[in-house]
């Protein structure tokens, strides 16, 4: 065949029409017959559906079936929607049907409060000026009046944080959030966020915006008990709701966020910044939507509400009592069902609960009383004004059990409302040693010297010492001893403690390392937050409540093993009780290291700084007793913290302006140069604990330390300073020793002279509070 006629037969049938070249060989050889190329492509087809199996995978999952699949989801999704839709109606409100009274009971059961008037009165959205009905549209949803009552995104998310259990869904519109305060309730389920879904758009096709957005402001939680926004306004400003301003409005708007967090009057420094930022946030969506001229949004200025005020019957102490079982109670459903602290809250209040707490009537009478003599009885406000600056927190605690069996949170609920018992804001002082000892003995720390720690180890009582690190430089610290006495270079860490001798102190938290300090305070109960490892917290210098000191004390009378103070027995709620955590917790520390503290602080009591209060008492009738002193810089604080084996009870006074609330100094009261810490809170501890707690019982000690096991010796005061102190601790022992001297102890008798130059006192040194909130039984800005 010539070119002319394949080049015919490749135009009337291809390659597969023309005979086989010399290339692309024969039949017989096995070549197909469109030659060596529709070969190749066979062979590769071949392999490709032999190799691996993919091409049966690839059968599989072709991009057809896979967006068939994803339709036919689709398609069931939509359906499951429209029968949801079909057979959810939208129910009647409950939200007034749900509240009811709550029952507090005293340990007996017999009845110490009823709460359950709702704090509620709806008023009409045309009540509420056009302004601040606006400014809550600024803060939760600027689509309101546009949208069609849902975020599907929004639900989406939530609806994946619940089946995820990270709790709270983000992101509801007003409707919504109507939805689920009036139709149904504030639980975390899936089922219940489809139902508000549904729900809501029904109720967005058959009701007005006006009357959604009234239903929303009438219906929410404002903190402080107060549903709606007629209660909130007179709750936070005092006025109807009609005569709020723009300002105040933006405020109750951007509290709806997070109402016990952002409370102003209770709020931690940071709740404070969020809130402000909140209100700020609020003010400017409203210019950018054209509600509000930008020249008045700046010249507008933060509305500080006013302090709160206690519901009726909440007067003395049954206001305290109440709030802090509110508060573990939160804390726990918070825990144990996933809600945010705020729907906690809500579903506390006023939600039908009958709780009993370990609150014991006689030992509550007790506390009260002794405060009342021992403190109030001297104090004469018309005389002198320090006197009305003077406020007394007490918390009594069970070691055995964690109960806290009374509490003393202020003269009068109705006319304090923060709790003393439950603030943080003021300083532990000397209080704090302690817990310094039971790290150097935890971890069998040493003296730069190469001694170990214990109740005998000798350190340089220098007062204004230059504390030195392991390397011999200073450390920038020097403090300075009560009344700048020098105890001599070579005193005991039992006389020390005994005498509350801050250089000692100082010295051996660096020796022990402020990192383990702390680590052990956070063991023994404390909140040390993010505090960083400072020498200056070795005097107390961090934030603490009397229920946190108690829970430490507690510890410690419990042999190490963890106290955390709670104040509920029982909680119920529709016949269903919910289970509250142990208060009795692991070992946190050795019994022998706690001993050996406990042993050590009843010298403080026989020969040291509570002597005369505590230890001479003609009440005592032999009891034993173990405690610490501590007064804090420039007289702010005065603690005593103090057990018997059967009871541990911490006692402090704070100096606080009266119609500030800043933090004030106690000099002079009750025309004394100053009061410290084995002045009234020891007497009023006494007064007490010699009054309810079991007579004859002893310390039952595993250690062969401190004063409750050997006789211990107190150097004599040196008047004067040392010109040069010592740069490193002195570790060896004493070639003679000291004489015996009686502890000079501050005594409180109101015959002093007022005149007399306040002292130093058990100083310790400013630093920034720490307002980190994290233990569940201790809310600390939800005071």
């Amino acid at each position: 065949m010539g070119r002319a006629e394949e080049r015919r037969a490749r135009q009337r049938g291809g390659r597969r029409a023309a005979p086989p070249t010399r290339s692309s060989g024969t039949p017989s050889e096995g070549v197909a017959p469109g030659g060596r190329a529709a070969a190749r492509k066979a062979a590769a087809r071949g392999k490709k559906g032999t190799k691996n199996g993919k091409s049966g995978i690839r059968r599989l999952f072709t991009w057809k079936k896979i967006l068939g699949t994803f339709l036919g989801f689709c398609l069931l999704g939509i359906g499951a929607f429209i029968v949801m839709y079909m057979m959810i109606d939208v129910p009647k409100g409950n939200a007034d049907a749900q509240k009811q009274s709550n029952i507090y009971e005293y340990s007996d059961g017999s009845v110490m409060a009823r709460v359950g008037d709702k704090n509620r009165e709806i008023v009409d959205l045309s009540e509420v000026p056009k302004e601040v009905q606006r400014t809550f549209v600024a803060a939760e949803n600027k689509t309101f009046y546009t949208d069609s009552g849902v975020d599907l995104k929004g639900t989406a998310r939530g609806l994946l944080n619940t089946l995820s259990g990270k709790g709270k869904q983000g992101g509801s519109t007003i409707t919504q959030q109507y939805v689920k305060n009036y139709y149904l309730d504030q639980d975390q389920t899936v089922t219940r966020k489809l139902k508000e879904l549904v729900i809501s758009l029904k109720v967005d096709r058959t009701t007005s915006k006006d009357k959604i957005l009234a239903g929303y402001i009438n219906t929410s939680y404002y903190g402080r008990g107060s549903y709606g926004i007629q209660a909130a306004a007179q709750d936070y400003y005092r006025v109807d709701a009609k005569k709020l301003s723009v300002a105040q409005g933006a405020y109750l708007a951007a509290l709806l966020q997070a109402p016990s967090q952002y409370d102003w009057a209770v709020a931690s420094k940071t709740g404070k910044e969020l809130v402000t930022a909140r209100w700020n946030y609020v003010l400017d969506n409203m210019v950018e939507q054209g509600w509000l001229d930008k020249t008045e949004r700046d010249a507008m200025k933060f509305p500080v509400p006013k302090p709160p005020k206690a519901a009726p019957g909440l007067e003395g102490q049954k206001g305290y009592l109440v709030k802090l079982a509110n508060q573990q109670l939160e804390k726990q459903l918070v825990k144990t069902q996933g809600i945010t602290q705020d729907e906690a809250e809500a579903r506390v209040e006023n939600s039908g609960w009958t709780i009993t707490l370990n609150i014991d009537k006689k030992k509550q009478a007790q506390l009260e009383k002794s405060v009342k003599t021992q403190l109030i009885s001297k104090l004469d406000p018309k005389k002198r004004s320090v006197d009305k600056n003077v406020q007394a927190g007490a918390v009594s605690v069970d070691p055995k059990t964690g109960k806290i069996v009374a509490l003393y949170g202020g003269q009068d609920y109705t006319k304090h409302f923060i709790s003393n018992a439950n603030r943080t804001d003021y300083q532990p002082a000397s209080t704090f040693k302690p817990v310094i000892l039971a790290a150097a003995l935890e971890d069998a720390a040493e003296t730069q010297g190469g001694k170990a720690i214990g109740a005998n180890t000798i350190y340089d009582g220098t007062s204004k010492r230059q504390v030195v690190d392991s390397n011999g430089d200073k450390v920038g610290f020097a403090p300075e001893n009560e009344d700048d006495h020098n105890y001599g270079k070579q005193v005991t860490v039992q006389t020390a403690m005994n005498q509350s001798i801050n250089s000692v102190f100082a010295q051996m938290g660096v020796d022990v390392g402020m990192d383990k300090v702390l680590e052990t305070a956070t063991k023994l109960g404390m909140d040390t937050g993010k505090l960083r490892p400072l020498p200056a917290y070795t005097l107390g210098t961090m934030g603490a409540s009397p229920i946190q000191m108690a829970g430490v004390y507690a510890t410690l009378d419990n042999h190490g093993k963890q106290v955390t103070p709670t104040i509920i027995k029982s909680a119920e709620q529709g016949g269903t009780e919910t289970r509250m955590p142990d208060p009795i917790g692991e070992q946190v520390i050795s019994r022998e290291a706690a001993d050996t503290v406990t042993s050590v602080l009843t010298g403080v009591v026989a020969d040291g700084t509570a002597k005369v209060s505590v230890a001479e008492n003609p009440a005592r009738d032999g009891r034993k007793v173990a405690g610490k002193t501590g007064t804090s810089d420039d007289n702010l604080s005065a603690w005593f913290n103090g057990f018997t084996p059967d009871l541990v009870t911490s006692v402090a006074l704070f100096g606080e302006d009266a119609k500030t609330g800043a933090q004030t100094k106690m000099y002079k009261t009750a025309g004394l140069p100053r009061v410290n810490g084995g002045g009234f809170p020891a007497q009023i501890w006494a007064a007490y604990t010699f009054g309810v707690a079991a007579e004859n019982s002893k310390f039952d000690l595993d250690t062969d330390q401190g004063a409750a096991v050997q006789p211990s010796w107190t150097p004599s005061p040196t008047p004067t300073r040392s010109e040069t102190p010592s740069s490193t601790p002195t570790t060896e022992k004493p070639s003679e020793t000291p004489s015996e001297t009686p502890t000079e102890s501050p005594s409180q008798s109101p015959s002093q002279s007022p005149s007399q130059s306040p002292p130093t006192g058990e100083q310790s040194t400013p630093v920034e509070i720490s307002t980190s909130p994290e233990n569940p039984f201790d809310p600390n800005a939800d005071q």
